[in-house]
């Protein structure tokens, strides 16, 4: 499959979204009109909450683009164009198999084409895992895979409830966490990456939430020497991963 081809799947009406999420599909977020009422909304509401999927309210203009005017009774839902692992089995998978883990961990990151380009980038340095929260996270849609150049195909998704709940997952496997921030005074460069390690970068507007900072066992920056007080998210995610991977190629030429 070409990624010129990939086209976000768009599934509307109550009953069918209920039997989507019934039968397992990966939903990306559901679309729902402003003041829907009755009772079949009612029991997909509580499949939402369940299954805590990303919902948002909008007109019912949008729904109807969406669903190229079809009789969408006031809900459309898209479906992901890739299955997510678990994180857990993940983890246990990647020490197992002897080769140092690198994990990528995206605190709520929301444009689709950073998105792409940090997935596009993560396959290329050998990165185990991409995590991402269920809410707030840029989706896996269409212009996500065609930026990654089908990459988003190619190395393992996660989705959790929350970024804490992944680092509390690799930091008991002894896998060391290193946030990209620029409140601290230490440099990427005096990081030991030839370690396990996953790395945690933020939103493109916010950076890293300061409850996760708390959490991690590194901050690091890297050296800003013009005018501009910060790089692109998938840049300086780029910078991250090429430093570990410099690191981890130097450690075996020794």
């Amino acid at each position: 499959m070409t990624t010129e081809t990939i086209e976000t799947t768009n599934i509307f009406g109550i009953r069918a979204i209920i039997e989507a999420i019934e039968s397992g599909s990966t939903i990306n977020k559901v679309y729902l009109q402003k003041g829907l009422r009755g009772e079949l909304f009612y029991e997909l509401n509580k499949l939402i909450k369940t299954h805590n999927l990303t919902t948002s309210m909008v007109p019912v203009e949008k729904l109807d683009r969406l669903s190229k005017n079809s009789n969408h009774q006031g809900a459309v839902a898209q479906i992901s164009p890739v299955e997510f692992y678990d994180l857990e089995e993940l983890i246990e998978k990647t020490v197992e198999s002897g080769k140092t883990p690198l994990f990528l961990l995206l605190d709520q990151l929301s444009d689709v084409r950073n998105f792409g380009a940090v997935i596009r980038t993560a396959e290329c340095t050998g990165v185990n895992g991409i995590i991402i929260q269920k809410n707030g996270s840029a989706p896996v849609n269409a212009e996500t895979i065609k930026t990654s150049a089908g990459a988003a195909f190619k190395i393992p998704i996660c989705k959790v409830d929350h970024i804490k709940d992944a680092l509390f997952l690799l930091q008991a496997s002894d896998i060391k966490t290193v946030a990209a921030t620029e409140k601290t005074e230490d440099s990427l460069y005096d990081i030991d990456l030839n370690q396990p390690i996953a790395i945690v970068m933020g939103s493109e507007h916010r950076g890293v939430n300061p409850s996760i900072l708390k959490m991690v066992d590194y901050k690091a920056k890297l050296p800003l020497l013009g005018e501009i007080a910060s790089l692109n998210v998938s840049v300086a995610c780029g910078a991250f991963l090429y430093e570990t991977v410099r690191q981890r190629i130097a450690a075996t030429e020794i």
